[in-house]
């Protein structure tokens, strides 16, 4: 049997509890006017043991127990008589106990070992890494699940270069599991290939919101009716000059340039993707400037509405400005997964996905050079 510490992590603390335990329900045997009073701290500290240690640990707190029983029922007398054999079985019973909870425990932790390899391999399969480069931007991307048995979700983004400049993708799909990897998988082919054909964003939104409606028609009408995709979607001008960005229901993107964050927010932000049928107008894109030595910056709400110990949401407008200027996209992205924990102040209930670009200033990198159209 494999004797590894178990795959949950626990505060230091909580490791000496078992031991605590064995040591107060001896003393209190040992003390008390009636016998054996302390035997329901001796159980729990071996439930407690097989619950939290490993199998060797809970072997030695099991040991421990029945040997300082044993010596009790020695001190009292009663190690040859009917009663302190039967303490010594039930003593015995409360240390195997102990065994068998560690064991299906540990059982139940190479279950989820698998199901998070099963996972993050599914996740990293639909979502895979964008270029580093294109021409004069430099990419990263990170996508952090919450602190959830399966680190699985709905989060996606997509980098693509087309003929009409390097087009992004940053969207949400509601809800987790295999369904929303599902959703995100559709997603993201509807992207990759309208990106290369449409020429205006508003119609790149509507080729993706059909492909998720064809794609819904299976599914029962509650979940058609719940099911929808907030989503961000940017295009970098062909001399990277220049930004247009639409907006169908996500947190607005940032542009950080020297030690100033910006929030990119638009007009109206438009309704998610999925909810076409609701027949209202999709807005335009909005046009901003991009400096060279700036960085975008798209998150998902993972990010916005990560709180603290206050209730209150990390504003990456707030809390970003000052560490200026950013050299790279991953400078960007470390600052910020170490600021949304340390706002936190443990784990998040929502997945994260980050995509930032730099546009470096001239002589580090060509310009971005748009892709030769087709024949015809």
């Amino acid at each position: 049997m494999p004797t590894d510490p178990l795959p949950t992590r626990w505060p230091r603390y909580v490791e000496f509890a078992p031991s605590v335990l064995v040591a107060g329900g001896l003393v209190w045997d040992a003390l008390s006017p009636q016998d054996y009073w302390g035997d329901p701290m001796l159980t729990a500290a071996s439930v407690t043991a097989g619950a939290l240690l490993s199998l060797r640990h809970t072997l030695a707190v099991g040991a421990a127990i029945v040997v300082g029983v044993f010596a009790l029922t020695v001190k009292d007398g009663t190690a040859n008589d009917i009663e302190g054999h039967l303490e010594l079985v039930n003593t015995l019973f409360a240390a195997l106990m102990g065994v068998g909870v560690n064991r299906v425990i540990a059982r139940h932790g190479r279950h989820l070992d698998v199901v998070r390899t099963v996972a993050e391999a599914a996740q990293r399969a639909v979502l895979p890494a964008p270029p580093e480069r294109i021409g004069s931007l430099s990419i990263a991307a990170r996508y952090q699940a919450a602190q959830t048995e399966a680190h699985i979700g709905g989060d996606a983004y997509a980098v693509q270069r087309t003929p009409f400049g390097v087009r992004l993708l940053i969207a949400d799909v509601r809800g987790k599991g295999l369904g929303a990897v599902s959703a995100v998988s559709v997603l993201l082919g509807a992207f990759r290939e309208a990106a290369e054909q449409e020429p205006e964003l508003t119609a790149l939104a509507d080729r993706m919101e059909r492909a998720l409606l064809r794609e819904s028609e299976q599914l029962s009408e509650e979940n058609r009716l719940e099911g929808f995709i907030t989503a961000l979607l940017c295009e970098i001008l062909p001399d990277a000059t220049g930004l247009r960005v639409l907006n169908c229901g996500h947190p607005s993107p940032y542009l950080c340039h020297d030690d100033e964050v910006r929030a990119l927010e638009a007009v109206d932000p438009g309704l998610p993707l999925g909810m076409g049928a609701l027949g209202v107008a999709r807005p335009a894109p909005v046009d901003w400037p991009f400096p060279a030595g700036s960085t975008l910056l798209l998150v998902t709400d993972g990010v916005t509405e990560a709180r603290d110990h206050a209730g209150a949401f990390y504003d990456p407008a707030t809390q970003l400005a000052g560490h200026g200027p950013f050299q790279d996209p991953e400078e960007v992205i470390g600052l910020l997964a170490r600021e949304v924990e340390r706002w936190t102040g443990g784990p998040r209930d929502d997945d994260m996905a980050v995509l930032a670009i730099t546009r470096q200033p001239l002589g580090n990198a060509a310009k971005v050079k748009p892709m030769p159209q087709g024949p015809g």
